[in-house]
């Protein structure tokens, strides 16, 4: 059999998912994860290509539930649906031990820099979002006010991350770094916790707010530290231990608690 006719079809069948995939990102929805039968149940999977991948690897996203398959540019799905089947007992521990999914509505708990609150809703109050005696509290239609709590975060995000930027990149001067960040952002992502890009621009995850401040601290430490530094040598750790002390505490406590931060809101 030609294999002619094969290559055209996959051609064929790349532009559809292309249009798709088009079309999705101008209305912008995320197109739902794809679910498979494995030995753990039903799953929730979503592909992605990378051409920066040498080979198929497999993940979880904390934030939606999901295992990420990524592909290199030549590689077919099946060799990630062999991937996935031959780690089905591992992916589907990880799912299960994924802590649950928590809600910005009433009566839920959210931490402020480490300290646990609750949401309160005050329904008839004209003040928006205020911090009162270990509470959010929000007034106004119910309907709204999972949006003002996270916009409330992203704000308090952007205050507390800022503020410790500013003091890091001022104490940086002693050691000779005089690290001074182009710009903050503030984002949402789901594998990171900061970045910092080659011209200066240095972004959090406005998640963050929720950590301990020591851990706020390290991050913004580590990603300051990248301004001087773009990888991960010897010099780039050593400035790190020169910015902060609680690296080892704070990657300690990302990883055990960094996916119920992923899982909130």
């Amino acid at each position: 059999m030609s294999r002619e006719p094969v290559r055209k079809l996959k051609r064929t069948g790349q532009k559809r998912t292309d249009q798709k995939r088009a079309g999705q990102k101008r209305t912008g929805m995320a197109p739902p994860p794809e679910m498979l039968l494995l030995a753990g149940g039903e799953t929730p999977i979503r592909w992605q290509r990378s051409r920066q991948a040498r080979r198929v690897s497999l993940r979880i996203d904390p934030r939606a539930g999901t295992v990420v398959v990524t592909l290199p540019p030549r590689i077919t799905r099946e060799a990630g649906l062999a991937l996935l089947h031959a780690h089905s007992g591992w992916i589907s521990g990880k799912l299960a031990a994924l802590p649950g999914h928590v809600v910005f509505d009433a009566e839920a708990m959210v931490s402020l820099s480490g300290v646990p609150h609750v949401i309160r809703h005050h329904p008839q109050a004209r003040r928006g979002v205020w911090v009162e005696a270990g509470e959010i509290r929000v007034s106004g239609d119910h309907a709204f006010l999972q949006r003002r709590v996270l916009d409330f975060l992203r704000g308090e995000a952007r205050d507390v991350l800022g503020a410790l930027a500013r003091g890091i990149a001022e104490a940086s001067v002693a050691t000779g770094a005089a690290l001074r960040p182009r710009r903050l952002a503030i984002k949402d992502t789901s594998s990171r916790w900061g970045s910092c890009s080659s011209d200066g621009v240095v972004m959090f995850s406005w998640r963050l707010v929720m950590a301990p401040p020591e851990i706020q601290h390290y991050v913004v430490a580590h990603e300051l530290a990248h301004l001087r530094h773009l990888d991960h040598g010897a010099n780039f750790w050593a400035l790190v231990a020169a910015l902060t002390p609680h690296r080892q505490r704070a990657e300690a406590w990302l990883r055990l608690h960094g996916a119920a931060l992923l899982r909130m809101g």
